[in-house]
């Protein structure tokens, strides 16, 4: 018999940011980094003969909580990754349910009838799974192994020992960041002993402790959506929205010319497609994301002109949502790092970028109060490997 724990990877950047993981290979996150803390002390006196984990970053990066107090190698196996979610991949939840409500459906309810262009049929991921793990005991009768792979990945394969049919994979519970699965493997019968178990992580630590959208049968109103700026239509609103971060920025509306931003941005939004936008929740308008995609781009960086939130909608959690649209728009304008300038006066939002992984890199002039200049690398590592 095989001892397995089957593990999910810990919080990466897709999870943060409200984005569509599958194969898009995102960072883990500062609270990810404490996952794996947590998980590393959960298995530190536990016995432990192999360790393998799915060829994703965000995978290997949880593999070092065994890897910390056991001396073995971590093998990296494609056998173990995410679902492909073929023309999703990258995009925010938000903006699926929105354009493909139907697939958006069957893809939580009825997998077997979701199917989009370039995507992994769930019956394929599920006899991937089932066969690399089958392998991997055979590899190691008698042994206590560690597999450490991914949410959808994971759940079709309980779904499949469990007994659960696809159009019942709605009521098997989604499995937190860093969750462990206990499986007892014997010849051609395979047990689980307990499934989703976390344990070890306090609820600061819970990913599903910050979201909602886990509760119910598919997406939440936390998941934003984009919307492109059209200009004139939009320019009412984009400046009214600028003229409330300038007051916040530079503490007066002094120097603020309205016909100056409003012509920049049509320029964005006509030169760069998607650099200037709207934020939605459901059919709410929310916030705003203006990028400068032609600033410093010789340099590979990205600016970030604003990301702005309507009042009524700030201090739910959502402005980490607009910072990662940033981000993804970036990645696929191959820039390796993003800036931005926030007051020195504004701690909370100086908080907030630090908190995100910026740090300060210069000190510039404003209108009342200086301006920190502030900058964070673009961090996208894809690896493949093979057993």
């Amino acid at each position: 018999m095989t001892k397995i724990y089957l593990i999910r990877h810990a919080e990466a950047e897709g999870n943060l940011y409200r984005r569509i993981q599958g194969h898009w290979d995102g960072s883990i996150t500062p609270l990810g980094l404490q996952q794996i803390d947590a998980l590393a002390q959960r298995f530190r006196r536990e016995h432990i003969d192999a360790l393998y984990c799915s060829d994703l970053s965000r995978a290997r990066a949880t593999a070092e909580a065994i890897t910390r107090y056991h001396d073995i190698p971590a093998v990296v196996t494609p056998r173990l990754t995410e679902i492909c979610m073929g023309v999703w991949e990258g995009r925010a939840w938000g903006d699926i349910e929105h354009d493909f409500p139907e697939q958006m459906r069957w893809f939580n309810t009825d997998p077997d009838r979701w199917s989009v262009p370039g995507c992994e049929p769930i019956r394929d991921v599920q006899k991937r799974m089932k066969r690399a793990i089958e392998d991997l005991a055979a590899r190691h009768d008698g042994q206590t192994i560690v597999l450490v792979s991914h949410g959808m990945a994971i759940r079709a394969y309980l779904c499949t020992v469990l007994g659960i049919p696809n159009s019942e994979m709605a009521t098997l519970p989604y499995g937190d960041n860093t969750s462990v699965s206990l499986l007892l493997v014997d010849g051609e019968r395979t047990t689980v002993e307990y499934y989703n178990d976390t344990r070890h992580l306090p609820p600061a630590l819970s990913t599903f402790g910050r979201q909602t959208w886990w509760r119910g049968s598919g997406s939440g109103v936390e998941d934003l959506r984009y919307e492109p700026l059209r200009f004139p239509r939009d320019e009412a609103f984009y400046l009214q929205c600028y003229r409330d971060a300038w007051r916040n920025v530079h503490e007066t509306d002094e120097g603020f010319v309205p016909e100056l931003y409003a012509r920049s941005a049509a320029r964005h939004a006509q030169e760069h497609p998607g650099s200037v936008v709207r934020v939605l929740s459901g059919d709410r308008v929310v916030g705003l994301v203006e990028l400068d995609p032609g600033r410093d781009e010789q340099s590979g960086c990205g600016w970030i002109s604003l990301l702005y939130m309507l009042p009524e909608y700030r201090g739910r959690g959502w402005a980490i949502q607009l910072l990662g649209y940033a981000f993804w728009f970036y990645e696929n304008h191959d820039r390796a790092a993003v800036r931005l300038h926030v007051s020195e006066n504004n701690a909370r939002a100086i908080t907030f970028y630090q908190r995100s992984g910026f740090v300060q890199i210069g000190r510039d002039p404003g209108v009342r109060a200086h301006l920190l200049l502030m900058g964070r690398l673009i961090h996208r590592t894809v690896t493949h490997g093979t057993v």
